[in-house]
């Protein structure tokens, strides 16, 4: 059982965001870099399942600028056999379709039976890159999932569905993303640390097409207005109301 897992290097989700001299991207410097929580579900569950099977690779796959190596090797770290940098200086203007259509480049030349990712990445919430991975290299595709049991050539899934969830089969190889509740991620050992450094990190590049998607600016919301007092007991009720219906138009 050969199992991909593909995972992104963002911004920890306790940075101070900064909109960069552009105004269309975010300041970098002084920012710290983490695996995203969906994508460590994922990995770990890749790891579950080669261990519960005993057999075949974990190999990470990323595009990302030249730091994601060490994010990289934070995932070996954790276990994982092998690891794929797809070097782009630009990953972060990067649409969801250019980087789904990178990894599928390079997918198509690795043995595997099952891709696993994160839901969504956390920093911007797009969670397209992976549906788009599972079309381009036409396979099935199922999102959110909360358990997986994989036999053969065939997964049983659940996931969530609106007010509760769903079971199903699918055929491998496909492409399924983690929820929060899969599993409890394990934290890199020290043993794990140090064998990181002797595991195969190869580095790939791709060709990009013209973005299909543009960013035309980024800006902070608006600062909330001073909270305002307007009256004290029951006699304050009519102002209120009239606040409400004709300011704030919630009424």
């Amino acid at each position: 059982m050969n199992i991909i897992t593909c995972i992104k290097r963002v911004p920890s989700t306790e940075t101070n965001v900064r909109v960069g001299s552009d105004g269309k991207s975010l300041e970098t410097s002084g920012v710290e870099y983490i695996l995203p929580p969906f994508d460590e579900i994922a990995l770990e569950e890749s790891l579950r399942v080669k261990e519960k099977l005993g057999v075949g690779d974990v190999t990470v796959i990323t595009v990302g600028t030249p730091d994601a190596a060490t994010t990289l090797r934070t995932c070996l770290a954790m276990g994982a056999d092998k690891a794929v940098h797809i070097k782009d200086a630009d990953a972060y203007k990067r649409d969801p379709f250019a980087i789904a259509s990178a990894l599928a480049a390079v997918i198509k030349t690795i043995p595997y039976n099952l891709i696993l990712c994160g839901k969504q990445a956390v920093d911007d919430d797009n969670a397209q890159v992976c549906s788009m991975l599972a079309r381009l290299l036409n396979i099935p595709f199922v999102s959110l999932i909360t358990k997986l049991e994989v036999s053969g050539a065939t997964a049983l899934v659940q996931r969530e569905v609106s007010g509760g969830y769903e079971v199903l089969e699918v055929t491998l190889p496909a492409v399924l993303t983690a929820q929060k509740g899969l599993n409890e991620p394990r934290y890199p050992s020290l043993k794990g640390i140090m064998g990181a450094k002797k595991k195969p990190l190869e580095e790939k590049t791709a060709t990009f097409d013209s973005a299909t998607i543009e960013t035309i600016k980024m800006e902070y919301p608006p600062s909330r207005p001073a909270g305002r007092v307007v009256g004290k007991g029951v006699e304050a009720v009519p102002e209120l109301v009239k606040l409400l219906k004709e300011e704030a138009k919630i009424l």
